[in-house]
């Protein structure tokens, strides 16, 4: 009964605090550039995380963050995990750059937090169309990229159930090849915790996984797809072992 109580306190401060934040950027969008905004979304990011911390006892750790590049200047594409919404909120509050996400369409009909996303230059594609899905990354992506924002994309496309492997699409290791642009891997257990397609949301730590830098010079396309797969999927199975028994 707790659980349950403290999952739906969660969700109605989620669904207010968004919309909130969704109006300030929405409000000082004629003013201000996408990074000012952006930094609105990285605050909503960092107190939405306190608050599952405080109500529903979620917390995370980071292992491998001497893996991300310090160098400003340094170009980077994050190709993660994704089992939850969590690490979609998460990923602002770890990552010191400004974050371009490739993600659906149909987000930017959601009230308030999709009219806030199309002010943040993020990329979004139709999933039903492929090849012009795959254009609209390449193109955009270079451009994002050139104006020093990093990219991130789920390979999977969609939330993956805990213990499953899906296989990766290529759009990210494209666009990599593309830009040579190299890959920060991401592996992240947030599944067991915040379920996809469930309200509750369980105690725990999540541990969030930062592999070393995959370098894309004078790999193929199948080679540089392995090697993300591989630095991924063998890290969820050191996370979360029983799993994957």
């Amino acid at each position: 009964m707790i659980l349950w109580l403290r999952s739906l306190l969660f969700y109605v401060f989620s669904f207010a605090w968004i919309t909130v934040c969704a109006t300030a950027i929405l409000f000082v969008t004629p003013f201000t550039k996408a990074s000012t905004r952006y930094e609105i979304g990285r605050f909503w990011s960092r107190s939405t995380l306190w608050v599952l911390s405080t109500l529903c006892g979620i917390y995370y750790q980071l292992e491998g963050i001497e893996n991300i590049p310090t160098d400003p200047k340094t170009p980077l594409i994050i190709l993660g995990k994704h089992q939850s919404a969590w690490e979609t909120i998460a990923y602002p509050s770890i990552f010191p750059r400004q974050l371009c996400f490739v993600f659906k369409r149909e987000l930017l009909f959601l009230p308030f937090f999709g009219w806030a996303l199309a002010t943040l230059k993020m990329i979004h594609i139709n999933r039903g169309d492929r090849e012009k899905a795959r254009k609209a990354v390449a193109i955009q992506g270079k451009k994002q990229l050139e104006d020093g924002r990093w990219i991130a994309i789920y390979p999977e496309g969609t939330r993956t159930a805990v213990g499953v492997f899906n296989s990766y699409r290529k759009g990210g290791v494209r666009l990599a090849m593309a830009t040579n642009t190299n890959i920060l891997p991401v592996a992240q257990n947030s599944g067991r915790l915040w379920a996809r397609n469930s309200i509750l949301k369980y105690p725990g730590l999540i541990t969030v996984s930062i592999g070393p830098v995959i370098y894309v010079h004078g790999k193929t396309e199948e080679e540089l797809q392995k090697e993300l797969e591989n630095a991924i999927e063998s890290e969820m199975r050191r996370l979360d072992p029983q799993s994957y028994q």
